[in-house]
């Protein structure tokens, strides 16, 4: 296949293609029996299954819980995170006073933290948002951190040979300079923020798609594990998709790489 082939046809119909392709291939191992059904559940009867919990309501409310915890989890996370990451890399004394505790932190494991937090907030929704803040916040402070240290000095005294103030620096200098950066953490944090709060339910819980999987595998349901699962996975694409959308509306201002790359050539 030529090159100008390649480039006339778009991106999401090759995506299309390959998922399509993978789906198949999964569909006849099964069918034919290379792939144990035991374990491997076919993608139609998935189909099937999510098709029947979406027409019968049955999933709706533990989709409502899960995208509720992982809608906290980021939104408190992020916020977190972007305060904490321009504080301490606008103060650099503050930044090495905590530097070891932030190390510690990141460093315990998240599996761990789960009971605990079973334990201090029970089976409710806070238990997760916990879990899942633990995540998000970290992705985000330090790329945060690094976006901000990473702003061009010249830029800076530039701004303050203007007369610029701390908080103008920080509006018209700093964060624009850092979005780039924070978006980049957004992107992965929207999947780790769901991972947290499925796992935090699937640890114990009374609603909820982790709930739902893990119902699903104690009754050894590999059908119903695989329907939890693909609901996971179209909901990030979508909420991915939203980001992407929020981040070329925001960076507007910044040229198009592919555009002045062609004007360059």
């Amino acid at each position: 296949m030529s090159e100008a082939t390649k480039r006339s046809v778009p991106m999401l119909v090759w995506q299309v293609l390959l998922g399509a392709g993978l789906l198949s291939l999964w569909q006849v191992g099964v069918t034919y029996r290379w792939m144990d059904k035991f374990f491997f559940s076919r993608p139609s009867d998935v189909a099937e299954r999510v098709w029947k919990m979406f027409a019968t309501g049955s999933v709706w409310a533990h989709l409502a819980t899960t995208m509720t915890e992982a809608a906290l989890s980021f939104g408190i996370g992020v916020f977190a995170g972007v305060v904490f990451g321009f504080l301490l890399a606008r103060n650099r004394w503050l930044a090495a006073l905590l530097d070891p505790y932030i190390r510690i932190a990141n460093a315990l494991p998240r599996v761990v933290l789960a009971p605990i937090f079973l334990l201090w907030f029970g089976l409710g929704i806070w238990s997760k948002v916990a879990l899942g803040v633990t995540v998000v916040f970290f992705i985000v402070f330090f790329n945060t951190y690094q976006g901000v240290r990473e702003v061009d000095p010249v830029q800076l005294d530039n701004a303050r040979m203007l007369g610029a103030s701390e908080r103008q620096l920080i509006r018209h200098v700093l964060i624009p300079s850092a979005l780039t950066w924070i978006f980049s953490s957004l992107h992965i944090s929207i999947g780790f923020a769901i991972i947290a709060v499925v796992v935090g339910e699937y640890l114990g819980a009374s609603r909820g798609i982790g709930y739902t999987i893990a119902q699903a595998e104690g009754v050894f349901d590999t059908t119903g594990v695989f329907a939890g699962m693909t609901i996971l996975a179209a909901v990030v694409l979508l909420v991915g998709a939203g980001v992407d959308r929020l981040e070329r509306w925001l960076l507007r201002w910044k040229p198009n790489r592919d555009t002045s790359a062609r004007q360059v050539g």
